[in-house]
């Protein structure tokens, strides 16, 4: 058994790699899209939207109800991308940290 300095220097290398970690996530970016890309939406793969693209076609009074549904398809696409890469790169980071069963990180 390791001893109480060894472990708690393990958790503060933890700590550091997560909030890296943490951070790397705001600068990778994710697109969304609805409409076979008349709506997109970018993100952030920390959830975080940077932008949202309307084509003009969609700009019909008429047709405010589909594109409301368009813009919401969107950012739950964008959402969904921004979770799956987070949590890709939450696994490389700690790959190479001995967890126990079943824990997972961010804590």
């Amino acid at each position: 058994m390791k001893n109480l300095d060894e472990i708690m220097a393990m958790a503060q290398n933890v700590q550091a790699e997560l909030q890296k970690a943490q951070a790397s996530l705001d600068t990778i970016e994710v697109e969304g899209a609805a409409g076979g890309g008349l709506v997109k939406v970018r993100a952030s793969a920390k959830g975080r939207i940077i932008g949202l693209s309307i084509d003009d076609t969609l700009m019909v009074a008429s047709e405010k109800q589909m594109l409301e549904d368009l813009v919401v398809a969107a950012f739950n696409d964008a959402r969904a991308k921004a979770d799956a890469v987070s949590g890709a790169e939450m696994s490389k980071m700690s790959a190479g940290i001995p967890l126990p069963p079943g824990f997972k990180l961010p804590f």
